[in-house]
C-alpha cells in the first residue's frame, strides 16, 4: 500500500499497518496536512477488518517535535471526511487525534518513539496504548514554553500513564526526560537501542497478531470502559482553555519569544 500524502508514508506487513510521520526537515512536526492525514489514516485503519494492529512512529531522527508554528504548517488540507469526522469538526485535529486512536478505533495502536516526542507529538504517544522508545528518544511536554495548556487528550492519557502529581510536576516543570527516565516514570514501557528499534518495533507489532483480533479489540473495549471518562469532553475542555493561555498577554508573548528564540516576559495577565 502507497501512502497518498508524502507527508505519511503508509504500509502493510502482514496484519500490521504502520503510519509514519514523515516531515524530517521538521522533525515531523505537525502540518495541517500531516495532522489531518494521520486521523484519517488511523479511521481507515479502524475500517480495514485486514488491520488488526497499528504502529504509529516517525521518519529519521524525530517522532514527532509538536505542532508546526511557522506559516508553512497552516495549510488547511481535511480531504474527504466521513459523516463522523464532519460531526467532530470543531474540535480540529487536535481533539480529533485522541478520538480516532483510543476511541474510534478498538485494534492495538503501538507508538513507536524513534526520536523526539514533544508537545503534540506527546500527546498522540500518549494516546496509543503501548510506546516503546529507542534509547536516544526523549520526551517534552512544551506546553507551557509557549504560554498553553494540554491539549491532544493528554490531560486525561498523561495522568492515567503515571498518576496526577508525576503528571502535574512533568507539565508544570516542562522537564525533557530520556528514554530511560521515561521508562522509570511510566511513560513508555520498553526502550531497545537505536540500531535494533525499527526491528523491534515490528517484531513486537507482529508479535500482537499472534492473538486473535477478535480478542484483541475486545481487550480494548473492556480495558477503555474500565478507564472511561467523556473524552470528547474532555478534549472539548481543553480547546477551550488552551485557548484562553494563548488568549493572554503571557501566552502572546512565549509564543513570539519561541519563535524568536528567547525567554519570555512574563506578567501575569
Amino acid at each position: 500500500m502507497t501512502a497518498k500524502l508524502p507527508e505519511l508514508h503508509i504500509t502493510d506487513d502482514r496484519h500490521v499497518r504502520t503510519l509514519r510521520l514523515n516531515r524530517p526537515h521538521k522533525k515531523n512536526a505537525l502540518s495541517e496536512t500531516l495532522a489531518w492525514g494521520l486521523v484519517r489514516a488511523i479511521d481507515e485503519a479502524t475500517a480495514d477488518d485486514d488491520v488488526w494492529v497499528l504502529a504509529i512512529t516517525g521518519t529519521e531522527d524525530a517522532f514527532c517535535s509538536g505542532v508546526d508554528l511557522t506559516p508553512d504548517g497552516n495549510a488547511d488540507d481535511r480531504g474527504p471526511m466521513s459523516e463522523r469526522q464532519a460531526q467532530l469538526d470543531d474540535l480540529g485535529w487536535v481533539g480529533n487525534l485522541p478520538l480516532a486512536i483510543r476511541e474510534r478505533c478498538d485494534k492495538p495502536v503501538v507508538a513507536g518513539l524513534n526520536g523526539v516526542a514533544a508537545g503534540a507529538g506527546l500527546a498522540i504517544a500518549m494516546a496509543c496504548d503501548m510506546r516503546l522508545a529507542a534509547e536516544s528518544a526523549w520526551l517534552f511536554p512544551g506546553y507551557s514554553r509557549i504560554g498553553g495548556s494540554p491539549d491532544g487528550g493528554l490531560s486525561w492519557t498523561l495522568p492515567q500513564a503515571v498518576g496526577y502529581e508525576k503528571a502535574m510536576r512533568f507539565l508544570l516543570e516542562n522537564k525533557r526526560v530520556d528514554s530511560d527516565e521515561a521508562l522509570s516514570l511510566g511513560l513508555i514501557g520498553e526502550v531497545v537501542p537505536d540500531d535494533q528499534f525499527q526491528d523491534r518495533l515490528a517484531e513486537y507489532c507482529l508479535s500482537l497478531t499472534t492473538i486473535s483480533p477478535i480478542a484483541a479489540r475486545l481487550t480494548k473495549r473492556v480495558v477503555r470502559e474500565a478507564t472511561k471518562i467523556d473524552i470528547e469532553a474532555q478534549v472539548r475542555y481543553e480547546l477551550q482553555t488552551i485557548g484562553r493561555a494563548f488568549a493572554s498577554e503571557d501566552g502572546q508573548e512565549s509564543r513570539r519569544a519561541f519563535l524568536e528564540r528567547r525567554k519570555p516576559e512574563i506578567k501575569g495577565r
